[in-house]
């Protein structure tokens, strides 16, 4: 599959990748350079009409963090269309809140090596 960084998202994922969460910091210092399992990773890739947090193509696997502003109704309606989007292209999509990263973090790091061998 193809990610497609289209034009008009550029100026976006410039700005999300300068604007990272610590969260997104810390999970990417681990996930950049193949750290993880000799894995390519991907920060702010966008996929069709979406930008992802992170996504390994190899694996086909889309990682995304969320913090309390996906708590809202229409925040997890919205997230709930992206990931059937996703899901649609036969990526697949693994979702941690903020915390889990800052807290849990090597667990994390499980879940995301388990989920790329799938």
């Amino acid at each position: 599959m193809t990610v497609h960084n289209i034009q008009p998202l550029k100026s976006r994922r410039k700005g999300l990748r300068s604007a990272m969460t610590p969260a997104e910091i810390r999970l990417w210092q681990a996930l950049k350079h193949r750290q993880l399992d000799g894995l390519k990773f991907r920060r702010q890739p966008s996929i069709g009409p979406f930008i992802a947090d992170f996504y390994c193509p190899s694996a086909k696997l889309v990682i995304e963090l969320d913090g309390s502003v996906h708590d809202s109704e229409a925040a997890q309606q919205q997230d709930g269309e992206r990931t059937a989007y996703l899901v649609s292209l036969g990526l697949r999509v693994v979702r941690f809140e903020n915390r889990q990263v800052m807290e849990s973090f090597e667990e994390v790091l499980c879940e995301i090596r388990r989920r790329a061998k799938e």
